[in-house]
């Protein structure tokens, strides 16, 4: 009898267990409360992603529970399964390694919570909805300006060095494609450069090697604008003037840097403050169970000199906030 007991304790606790899972499954949208486990904050694009959804969060009165992973994988799916113990509406994950948080998400889901990838999608693991935007674009916007810059300054056949990001990644490969598709119908030439991980002080390193190994350089193009902003310091310490420099993300300085007569020719907007408010807007959808795109795109479009004015860029990156859900 005292063992009968004891199952049929354990039996009701985790029938308590699954409805309390239910119900946070089944809530309405409202007084949420929302898991966000972030790759890493050791990247101001990805700080002000967090900022963006903990605004969202607060102005639609839900609660917001932030993890950061700090770039391990094994702590981000750590910090998952601490979101499935704390019993969550909704769980967003920008994940560190694509491959290696699909289990995780399994169990999110088997838990009945909603799960929205945003900025960096997974392969495998059962997800709602990712947020993000299309890297292919941007750098296919990029490299057309750079064409067309080209063609303007009467430029033949061109050297264009590329700064990458980091090696393998999904945002990286998007940005290289997309910037090559631009070029093949061009005269211009790629020299791919190496992997800067998206680090300003990286591709300082790595430009002031390629400068000396290819002089003569006529474009540089970084998968980041904070890898661009490297690459045209060590140019302007050269007295390079006569390379032009192009970009991803539509950082605010990058902005700055673009005048009728600057080397700093073109960068495709990458919002992360919207993209935050997007991806919350999104989860509070999944929470109370609504149909929700597979993939949202935040928006994007292309800066160069002549649209700049276009743009408020006070903060750290220019603002785009296209409408990009149905209301």
């Amino acid at each position: 009898m005292h063992t009968r007991r004891k199952l049929t304790a354990g039996f009701s606790a985790a029938v308590s267990a699954l409805a309390l899972i239910s119900m946070a499954a089944s809530a309405e949208a409202k007084d949420l409360k929302i898991g966000f486990s972030q790759v890493t904050l050791q990247s101001p694009f990805y700080v002000q992603l967090k900022n963006g959804a903990e605004a969202a969060a607060k102005a639609s009165g839900d609660t917001l529970v932030f993890l950061d992973a700090n770039g391990d994988v094994t702590k981000q799916n750590n910090d998952i399964q601490d979101l499935i113990t704390q019993g969550v509406n909704a769980m967003i994950i920008n994940p560190v390694n694509p491959d290696a948080v699909g289990p995780s998400l399994d169990a999110a889901a088997a838990a009945g919570i909603p799960v929205i990838t945003v900025d960096r999608p997974v392969n495998g693991g059962k997800v709602v909805a990712h947020v993000g935007r299309d890297n292919k674009a941007m750098g296919k916007l990029v490299g057309e300006a750079v064409v067309a810059k080209l063609k303007e300054a009467g430029v033949k056949g061109a050297k264009i060095i590329e700064i990458q990001g980091d090696a393998g990644g999904a945002v990286m490969m998007d940005r290289r494609d997309g910037f090559h598709d631009a070029i093949k119908g061009s005269d211009a030439k790629i020299v791919e450069g190496p992997y800067a991980e998206y680090i300003r002080a990286n591709a300082v390193t790595a430009m002031q090697d390629l400068l000396q190994a290819n002089p003569d350089v006529k474009v540089v193009y970084a998968h980041n604008d904070d890898m661009a902003l490297g690459a045209l310091q060590v140019l302007k310490e050269n007295n390079r003037n006569d390379v032009f420099v192009a970009g991803v993300d539509g950082l605010s300085e990058a902005l700055g840097a673009m005048g009728p007569n600057g080397q700093y020719i073109a960068t495709a907007l990458n919002d992360p403050q919207y993209l935050g408010d997007v991806t919350i807007q999104v989860a509070r959808e999944a929470a109370a169970k609504k149909p929700v795109p597979k993939f949202v795109d935040a928006g994007s479009a292309l800066v160069n000199p002549d649209t700049v004015s276009k743009y408020p860029h006070t903060g750290l990156f220019a603002e785009y906030r296209p409408t990009v859900l149905d209301k």
